[in-house]
């Protein structure tokens, strides 16, 4: 801000007439200039208010980790399973929508619902597999 009050200054100073076609000029770049400092002072404002409200967000969310994820219960814990399948990487089987005719991937907790959304179609699915159809959908061993 104190350089675009130079700014100005200066321009008064020289005798700048503001009615000239420079004189406009000069007049019009230093209110863009006072604008755009304004507009900078806000958006600063502005972030150092989200940046404290970050803060306190990750003390919150480090009090509830903390309550949540007891050091000595941890091990018997859900939230870090040590089987991979737990996380959602469950084996993939692939089916046929009736609808569009083409391939759609379900995993397990899909099939024990029992019912899905074509990503294709968008047309609702409903299916009772047996155990011997779902080894079927399996995907076989990768060739090399």
């Amino acid at each position: 801000m104190d350089k675009i009050a130079y700014l100005k200054g200066l321009l008064d100073g020289q005798g700048v007439d503001t009615a000239s076609k420079e004189g406009k000029v000069y007049a019009a770049i230093c209110e863009a200039l006072e604008e755009l400092a304004r507009y900078n002072a806000e958006l600063e404002d502005r972030v150092a208010e989200l940046e404290e409200l970050c803060d306190i967000l990750d003390e919150d969310l480090g009090d509830l980790e903390e309550l949540l994820l007891d050091d000595e219960d941890c091990e018997s814990c859900d939230l870090y399973p040590e089987d991979e399948d737990e996380f959602g990487e469950d084996e993939q089987y692939e089916t046929i929508c009736p609808t569009c005719g083409k391939c759609i991937l379900l995993d397990e907790r899909t099939l024990e619902d029992g019912e899905t959304v074509c990503p294709n179609c968008g047309e609702e699915l409903e299916f009772d597999f047996d155990e011997r159809e779902i080894e079927e959908l399996a995907p076989g061993p990768a060739e090399d």
